[in-house]
């Protein structure tokens, strides 16, 4: 039924309705699910999920509604049915936001027939069937199909249901594709042929990346205008990875992206489960006010493509309930209508309900901290799927260092360095942004110069925004320090020696070294540099009886320096946070914790104590503070399925009162009632005699 319309209240079809979507409910549907699925089921599951939004399969791939679009592949179960529509008719009856979802990344037989051009090609020149069911093909992204055909998908679907937006799934294309098309409009824009490997050294594969980023980003543009010209309400949501930000025009995505989904849907091999909320922060580095949802799976997510079963439910509630921390609102997704194991759906309710009972008070809170990482969007949009995670190392590491000391911290994203984001912190960290422009250079220059304090490491600033080595370190003058040598290694068994009394080489007391990196910068420094550390020239790992130095430490392996505005700087030109991350040395996150607080000059905003691994989040308004404490103590943390809960004990919370305040009163948001507390010295103590998942202290000002 076409014509399919259920009754909506006016803020469900305001233009800002997706500010009362904050918990989605998504099912993707099996190609039989018409026969064979529960519709009373899910619309239960609304209900018990306290969801408000929910995001239903349309078509794209197969179409779930009975579509007159010619090539759109209709399911061959439908019959005389319509489970799209009845699925919106029960969610708007509900007062649910809809969303349609669509998927193009592929085409049935007869579409390929009528246009092979549609069809993506690979670096042979062989047409691509698809990967995991090869009675099917790849489509190109950038051909006419997503140009010309999709919309007029979209078209149908906005003009037929009543829906508020429309979600793409794997709308981005799979790697570069050779087609005759893609062949001649990449040259045509570039001047060079389609690149055959990713290596940031050639310069096919940089304009490769410029190309791809420009022909989404119109392909954004467009699919908006579509379903805008029928319903002026509606939005084209296109589906992001957790570093989607760094492959689409950041102007694109201010004017046509009222919030932002971000798919990343649980862990992988040995992550640790603050990557989920580590989205919610690099959301917030570039579009620091605008909704971002975490799509998250009630299934495994590893490699082996489990889609249609069911991980542990403190797995399940261990990932939404990191993201709901760092503000990210909760979206579960389910794999077929048939529900086989229905053991996710009361800790979905679970974490659902928590994020539901919080609301009231965090969703009109600001996120605050004294220190933030600058995410390097300059340098990771370079890189293709290949190579990306490995060039995050080094903030990876940073990021867990950060964890473990318990400090709070957001993150900044290099592409939105405007002095009032870059002002909102006290300290920047650049773990290993190698690619900064002149411009980005001069931007962290003046922060420090009007108080600012700024922590590097590694490679940062040696290369230009367009990946072109600079032979130099553009930072150097604000740093204190000079290439003198450029990166080398990997190199084994190296050390760094603790070189005088300073705040940086506080507890490592016992040791005169400590372990080293396995890539290394030398450096020159100037006057009124110090250097807390300093590099144990090489010697041999074998044979054994070789294995000493042979001459005393020289050469700055970390370089601090004082300025006169009262910012600090400090670089560390090795690999501290990627062989962290790979490693997990002790000794390096704590380098890496006396670094920063050094830096900051100043007792934290928020200090916690007890013992626990926690993903902390700071909340503000004009009314008082909340900290989110997310409970990461367990065994599993970097290696999942999470078996259960295993409760941190007592924590204290000690929060500087801000001048001119005095203290109000405390509560323990999730716990309930109000909270031990105790005032000295500009400072408020507060007790949190356990947390099981998550607690929120909650300090109003008087």
């Amino acid at each position: 039924m076409l014509d399919t319309k259920a009754q909506a209240t006016d803020h469900l079809r305001a233009p800002d309705w997706y500010k009362s979507a904050t918990r989605w409910t998504q099912l993707t549907l099996a190609e039989d699910d018409p026969i064979k699925y529960d519709p009373a089921f899910w619309i239960d599951v609304f209900k018990r999920t306290r969801s408000n939004a929910t995001c239903l399969s349309a078509g794209g791939y197969v179409a779930y509604y009975p579509s007159k679009v010619p090539l759109h592949y209709v399911s061959k179960f439908l019959g005389d049915s319509d489970p799209f529509g009845d699925l919106v008719t029960g969610a708007r009856q509900l007062g649910m936001h809809v969303m349609a979802r669509v998927d193009p990344h592929a085409i049935h037989q007869d579409a390929a027939d009528a246009h092979p051009e549609w069809i993506a090609v690979d670096k042979q020149g062989n047409k691509r069937r698809h990967w995991a069911f090869p009675d099917v093909w790849v489509t190109c992204a950038y051909s006419d199909y997503n140009f010309k055909f999709m919309p007029e998908v979209l078209k149908e679907i906005t003009t037929s249901y009543d829906i508020d937006a429309i979600f793409a799934n794997r709308w981005q294309g799979h790697g570069v594709c050779y087609c005759d098309s893609c062949k001649t409009n990449f040259r045509a824009a570039s001047g060079h042929e389609l690149p055959m490997d990713q290596s940031l050294e050639n310069p096919a594969w940089l304009a490769w990346t410029a190309w791809r980023r420009n022909v989404l980003s119109r392909l954004v543009v467009e699919w908006d205008e579509v379903m805008k010209a029928i319903k002026p309400h509606t939005s084209f949501i296109p589906n992001m990875g957790s570093v989607s930000l760094t492959e689409f025009d950041l102007d694109i995505i201010e004017k046509y992206c009222p919030f932002l989904c971000v798919d990343d849907q649980g862990r992988r091999g040995t992550e640790p489960v603050w990557m989920s909320g580590r989205n919610g922060k690099r959301m917030r580095a570039t579009f620091r006010d605008r909704p971002a949802i975490l799509i998250t799976s009630i299934g495994p997510e590893e490699e082996y493509r489990w889609k249609d079963s069911v991980t542990t439910g403190p797995e399940i509630q261990a990932w939404m309930d990191d993201g709901t921390t760092q503000g990210l609102l909760p979206w579960f997704t389910k794999f077929n209508g048939v529900v086989p194991d229905t053991r996710w759906v009361q800790p979905v309710a679970d974490s659902f309900g928590l994020h539901a009972d919080l609301e009231p008070v965090l969703k009109g809170m600001t996120p605050t901290a004294e220190i933030a990482i600058l995410d390097p969007a300059t340098t990771l949009r370079h890189h293709g799927q290949d190579t990306r995670r490995a060039a995050e190392a080094d903030d990876l590491g940073f990021y867990m260092a950060l964890i473990e000391a318990k400090l709070p911290f957001e993150m900044v994203s290099d592409q939105a360095m405007t002095p009032a984001m870059l002002d909102r912190f006290k300290v920047i960290i650049l773990a290993n942004s190698t690619c900064l422009s002149d411009a980005q250079v001069k931007a962290l220059e003046d922060y420090v110069a009007r108080g600012g304090s700024v922590v590097a490491a590694h490679e940062s600033s040696t290369r230009t925004e367009a990946n072109k080595p600079r032979n130099a370190i553009a930072l150097g003058k604000l740093l204190g320090v000079t290439m003198t040598k450029p990166a080398r290694g990997p190199v084994k068994n190296t050390y760094v020696a603790i070189n005088g009394d300073h705040p940086i080489s506080k507890g490592f007391e016992g040791a005169n070294r400590i372990m080293g990196g396995t890539k290394l910068l030398a450096v020159d420094t100037v006057a009124d540099a110090q250097h807390p550390f300093l590099f144990v020239p090489d010697f041999p790992d074998l044979p054994m009886e070789e294995v000493y130095p042979r001459e005393d430490p020289k050469g700055a392996a970390v370089v601090t320096r004082e300025h006169a505005s009262g910012g600090r700087t400090v670089y560390i030109p090795w690999n501290i946070g990627g062989i962290l991350w790979e490693v997990m040395a002790g000794d390096h996150s704590r380098l890496i914790g006396n670094a920063v607080r050094w830096a900051l000059n100043r007792r934290p905003q928020v200090e916690i104590s007890g013992l626990s691994v926690l993903d902390l989040s700071v909340r503000e308004d004009r009314t008082g503070l909340a900290v989110v404490l997310n409970n990461l103590s367990n065994p599993m943390m970097m290696k999942g399925p999470i078996r259960e809960v295993y409760p941190a004990g007592r924590q204290e919370v000690s929060i500087a009162i801000p001048s001119g305040k005095s203290f109000g009163g405390a509560e323990l948001l999730v716990a309930g009632g109000e909270a031990q507390a105790s005032v000295a010295d500009g400072r408020v103590t507060v007790v949190v005699p356990s947390i099981s998942t998550i607690e929120v202290v909650y300090v109003t000002w008087a």
